[in-house]
């Protein structure tokens, strides 16, 4: 049966999705949709730690589906904006897997991990982008084995 590890880019997900369809993406659906290829070894969800009980509750529920979330604490900067970036960590921790699966599925549409996608091919394994039609960078689309569009069971409506 093939291995397969799951990275799922919390924040690109919610802001594209709910840009591009005014509704939530649907984690159970991704989870379904990808076992059906293979066995999920791995599973990681990255997010941003607000420390609100909504926001916690859904952490929640990503784990209770198999996902291991991984949080940041919000950073609130003085100029008003806001910083909560887990592309360093998505990169080291996809890295980590090279190797040992046979298929790295990334849902987020962010084109700063195209060479990291081009890396995982070069390392034997397929590269499976998810992201939001029209939002995620065509860098990305072009350095995955597979791009599948965000839309139908994969969103919450």
């Amino acid at each position: 049966m093939k291995k397969i590890a799951l990275f799922a880019d919390v924040q690109n997900l919610y802001y594209t999705v709910r840009q591009a369809n005014g509704c939530h993406f649907n984690y159970a659906a991704l989870w379904a949709e990808v076992s059906e290829r293979g066995e999920i070894v791995e599973a990681y969800a990255y997010a941003i730690d607000r420390g609100d009980a909504k926001q916690q509750q859904f952490q929640q529920i990503l784990r209770n589906l198999g996902f291991t979330v991984k949080l940041k604490p919000y950073i609130q900067r003085s100029d008003g904006s806001a910083k909560g970036d887990w592309d360093v960590g998505i990169t080291i921790d996809v890295l980590d897997v090279i190797g040992r699966v046979d298929e790295v599925v990334l849902a987020s549409g962010d084109g700063d991990f195209d060479r990291l996608l081009d890396r995982v091919r070069a390392g034997g394994a397929e590269a499976t982008a998810y992201g939001a039609p029209g939002l995620t960078a065509n860098s990305l689309i072009r350095a995955a084995s597979r791009y599948v569009p965000i839309e139908g069971k994969l969103l919450l409506r």
